[in-house]
């Protein structure tokens, strides 16, 4: 920036206690206005002499002008902050200070006061439709938590802070989308969108704090509040996660159905209940391995002979 803007406090005072001085000044200034009126009455009611005349409109005009530079003037001097508040004052064009301390207060009357919330905002971004780091196009949408720390940037460092802050966060929403796939095959070596939620939390945030601390603002929170495949892939990538899940089931079966046959030909051996095979060991882990990956019920078949004969 041209200009770096540096937080600091404004001048003030109590604002009760200013009150009270700017009173006793109009008090006093209207009993002095008042005495000279009726001192100028008794003049006029005796014989009229110039020197008198003049004192007294000699002084009536110092009071006059004493009101008017100093207890009128004093009155747009008052102002109130409330909490998690700032204003932010200026004076012919420079920045004097910021008041953030809730109260009542008095400052310069010629400064210019420009209110500042600090409250805790969100900020919901439309959704909108990107390609993650695959090509695959996405819809995506974030919900933003952010205030405002340093109302002094807010208001000269960027022209409307609300619109940088909408601008800036629809900007890290796609950068997000660009830097990440939406789904991966292998998830532990690769991180996706919606494998690792706090990771993907956590970049956005502080790649919304890098971007907004020019702003005077301080991101909360960010995290994902839509995501999905566009709706002209959503069908066929609905297919591929569905054949995914049962190539996985299916693996799944098998290594526990393949593990349960192993752990029963190694009990028979140690038991030495049978004396089994090459071939009889083949036909018995065909006929378990049936049994356990069907996903049918099987019909069992009595065999009265022998397995050769």
């Amino acid at each position: 920036m041209k200009h770096q803007i540096r937080e600091f406090p404004a001048f003030k005072i109590n604002g009760f206690i200013a009150l009270s001085i700017v009173l006793a000044l109009g008090i006093f200034g209207s009993w002095q206005v008042w005495s000279t009126i009726q001192r100028l009455i008794e003049v006029l009611g005796r014989s009229l002499r110039v020197g008198d005349f003049a004192d007294l409109a000699e002084i009536g005009a110092w009071l006059g002008a004493t009101l008017i530079a100093v207890v009128i003037p004093s009155l747009s001097g008052f102002f109130t902050v409330e909490p998690n508040q700032a204003i932010v004052l200026v004076f012919f064009g420079r920045y004097v200070g910021t008041v953030q301390e809730a109260g009542f207060w008095w400052t310069n009357p010629f400064t210019d006061k420009r209110k500042v919330s600090l409250r805790v905002r969100n900020f919901n971004s439309k959704i909108l439709k990107v390609n993650d780091a695959q090509g695959s196009p996405i819809e995506i949408a974030a919900v933003i938590v952010w205030q405002v720390i340093e109302p002094a940037k807010s208001k000269f460092a960027v022209d409307d802070y609300e619109q940088f802050v909408a601008i800036q966060s629809e900007t890290a929403i796609r950068a997000l989308a660009i830097r990440y796939p939406y789904d991966a095959p292998d998830e532990q070596s690769i991180p996706s969108l919606r494998a690792v939620p706090d990771e993907i939390a956590l970049f956005l945030q502080k790649e919304l704090q890098a971007r907004l601390e020019v702003a005077g603002v301080e991101v909360v929170e960010a995290k994902l509040s839509h995501l999905a495949y566009a709706p002209e892939i959503a069908q066929m990538m609905l297919r591929r996660q569905q054949a995914k899940a049962m190539i996985d089931a299916r693996r799944q079966i098998v290594e526990s159905a393949v593990g349960m046959v192993d752990e029963a030909l190694k009990r028979i051996s140690q038991q030495q209940m049978i004396d089994l095979d090459d071939e009889r060991k083949a036909a018995m882990i065909n006929n378990l391995l049936v049994v356990l990956t069907s996903e049918q019920n099987i019909q069992p078949v009595v065999n009265t002979g022998s397995l050769y004969t």
